[in-house]
């Protein structure tokens, strides 16, 4: 047998192997996740807890049902985002709606 007919025996029996286990897996740990979410949801209903925790830098970015408008600007009212995470969430849609109406800026409306 050649050298090249063996690697290519090798490679598609590992290329079967990592698709019986990419589709295997999920299956065979499906009831175990479900059970670990059930918990999990039994104990955000027992602590009461509100939002999902996106980044954990500064509070205005942790929780944002929970953020003032100013937080982001409490050193300075021209003061940069100190957080990478501040400039990847945008403001609230309410804010849009005045912007749009005042500077004439066409497009999807808010």
């Amino acid at each position: 047998m050649r050298q090249s007919s063996i690697f290519g025996i090798f490679t598609g029996l590992a290329g079967a192997t990592l698709l019986l286990l990419l589709f295997g897996h999920p299956v065979y740990v499906a009831e175990r996740n479900r059970l670990a979410q059930e918990k999990r949801s039994r104990v955000v209903q027992e602590l009461q807890l509100t939002d999902l925790c996106l980044f954990t830098e500064a509070r205005y970015t942790r929780h944002l049902s929970q953020a003032d408008l100013f937080s982001a600007f409490q050193d300075h009212p021209m003061a940069f985002e100190h957080f990478p995470s501040g400039s990847l969430v945008l403001p609230p849609r309410h804010l849009f709606k005045g912007f749009h109406h005042r500077h004439g800026v066409h497009g999807e409306k808010h």
